[in-house]
């Protein structure tokens, strides 16, 4: 009886740190074997960060690349 007191209970641990959202995304994809997204996931924050580099100044650099 004494151990289960001294577990956090899922109220007490939903306070806990949160993964990140890549973390989040690649549990999901292991665990319902949606390896298939992976190259989507990949392109789309290729895609994410591109568009990053275009509004700073590197945007020169960027647009030589295409």
């Amino acid at each position: 009886m004494a151990d289960q007191d001294n577990q956090p209970n899922e109220f007490e641990s939903a306070g806990d740190e949160q993964p990140s959202i890549l973390v989040e995304v690649f549990y999901f994809m292991r665990d319902n074997k949606k390896w298939w997204m992976l190259p989507i996931v990949i392109v789309l924050a290729f895609l994410g960060i591109l568009i990053a580099l275009a509004a700073t100044g590197l945007a020169p650099f960027v647009y030589t690349l295409f």
